[in-house]
């Protein structure tokens, strides 16, 4: 945007400077030439003064040593002619060139003719007069004169090039004024762009500062620091909310479940210890609720914070800690990955989470029989996560909806579960700087990748960091 300000006021500058200047050096170049006209119309008035005697006596006189004399002095080249066309006197240098023909005719019609109108530095040929003798209202003859315009050419020229100069220094002035006007319009734009993007990447103290620009800038700079401190509050009371809302519920809720355990051995009757159950598990399903809140609250507060971990062995440790339920739901647990650590930069607990999150859920989902496969490995310049099982997978269209909250398919819609899963592991794979994609497996399931970046350098990564063991994968 700068630029186009910049080539804006630069052209306007040029055709300014081009509309004041071209006239200008065509008056100048016109002035010149008049002057030198003058000079050569009065020369000749004074030659032909003295011709009027010498053509009624019939002889040159003293014309050719005032035309010698003159052509020495001025190296100007000069002639007289009679009525006949016949030269009667002439200089050494004078020549009948082009044009000499038509000023002749001019003074023999008892006119004067100078010419050109102006002399312009690309175009060659002498400064032409013709002054008619008279005597008594009869012309007798005419005087002649052809002016080399080289002097006049080369002042002209001098006139332009001093002209193109103080154009070029306006140019110059004008474009050095118009990128300190540009830069300082500009820079709060700059600025906000900077500030937006800082606050899209998480960064949500960044401001602008409101003091930058002309005065339309800065309330606008001033608006938008309002309105990221209200957005930003609004975001700082919503997580609170939940945050303090989970934690507090937490505490009445394990109250009302062990009151209800407590009735458990005073129901004798098949319905009611059915009821009880139910009831127990709805508290249960209620704690795990208020448990995925807060952990998404938590995680979406703690969006700056990166810490080194070795995705291999956090991958190795979620693995066998599931490996018990795979065993009890029937499903089978693998684990292939490479037996060197692999390091990724991530918020805290980011991995153990997010695999655990997709760990249950493909464990859930692929019922007994089915088979659930972790791998791990380096790709893209960071560490790549991958849960894949055999399970009834996704429709495209359930893909796209899979990470809002508290969306479940409809077809899963008895499964427990509170559909907070995959949120959570979306808002801490964003708040890494990774990637979350899921797409449907072959020839059935459903494949989560997870993507997190690779320290900046080696000696970012922990030390003394356990590798796991060389050892076949870990299955279950």
């Amino acid at each position: 945007m700068r630029r186009r300000l910049v080539i804006s006021y630069l052209l306007l500058m040029v055709l300014v400077l081009l509309a004041l200047e071209t006239p200008l050096a065509a008056t100048l170049a016109t002035r010149e030439t008049d002057r030198v006209r003058a000079d050569r119309l009065a020369d000749a008035t004074r030659v032909a003064s003295l011709a009027g005697p010498a053509l009624r006596g019939g002889g040159p006189g003293p014309l050719d040593a005032e035309l010698a004399a003159y052509d020495e002095l001025y190296g100007i080249g000069a002639a007289v002619v009679d009525r006949d066309r016949r030269t009667v006197a002439a200089s050494v240098s004078w020549k009948f060139g082009p044009g000499a023909d038509a000023a002749l005719n001019t003074a023999l019609a008892g006119q004067q003719f100078s010419g050109p109108e102006s002399v312009w530095p690309w175009v060659d040929g002498p400064v032409l007069v013709a002054v008619p003798i008279n005597d008594g209202g009869e012309v007798l003859g005419a005087v002649v004169t052809a002016t080399p315009a080289g002097k006049v050419r080369h002042t002209i020229t001098t006139w332009w090039l001093l002209l193109a100069g103080i154009g070029l220094l306006a140019v110059l002035a004008c474009v050095s004024t118009a990128f300190g006007l540009a830069g300082w319009v500009l820079r709060p734009v700059t600025e906000l762009d900077a500030v937006t993007h800082e606050i899209a990447e998480g960064h949500r103290t960044a401001r602008v500062r409101p003091r930058l620009g002309p005065p339309e800038l800065r309330r606008l700079a001033a608006s938008f620091n309002n309105m990221a401190d209200v957005v930003s509050d609004v975001m700082d009371r919503q997580r609170a909310f939940v945050a303090h809302a989970s934690h507090q519920l937490r505490n009445p809720l394990t109250a009302l479940r062990l009151r209800v355990e407590e009735l458990g051995p005073s129901l004798t009757d098949a319905d009611g210890r059915a009821e009880h159950r139910l009831a127990l598990e709805e508290t249960d399903r209620l704690a795990t609720v208020l448990d995925a809140l807060l952990t998404l609250a938590r995680a979406e507060r703690e969006e700056n914070q990166r810490v080194t971990v070795d995705a291999a062995a956090v991958a190795a440790s979620r693995v066998a800690a599931w490996l018990p339920l795979a065993r009890h739901r029937s499903v089978a647990l693998h684990l292939d990955m490479a037996t060197a650590p692999v390091y990724a930069r991530t918020v805290p607990t980011a991995i153990d989470q997010a695999l655990d999150a997709l760990i249950d859920n493909a464990v859930k989902f692929s019922g007994a029989g089915g088979e659930v496969t972790v791998t791990v490995r380096a790709a893209d310049g960071g560490t790549a996560l991958a849960v894949r099982d055999n399970g009834p997978g996704m429709t495209a269209s359930q893909l796209d909806q899979a990470t809002e909250r508290f969306w479940r398919a409809p077809d899963v819609q008895n499964v427990d579960g509170a559909g907070l899963g995959l949120t959570i592991v979306a808002v801490l794979v964003d708040a890494s700087d990774g990637r979350l994609t899921m797409r449907q497996g072959e020839p059935r399931g459903l494949v989560a990748e997870l993507w997190f970046p690779a320290p900046e350098q080696a000696a970012d990564a922990p030390a003394g960091a356990d590798q796991p063991a060389d050892s076949a994968p870990v299955r279950a």
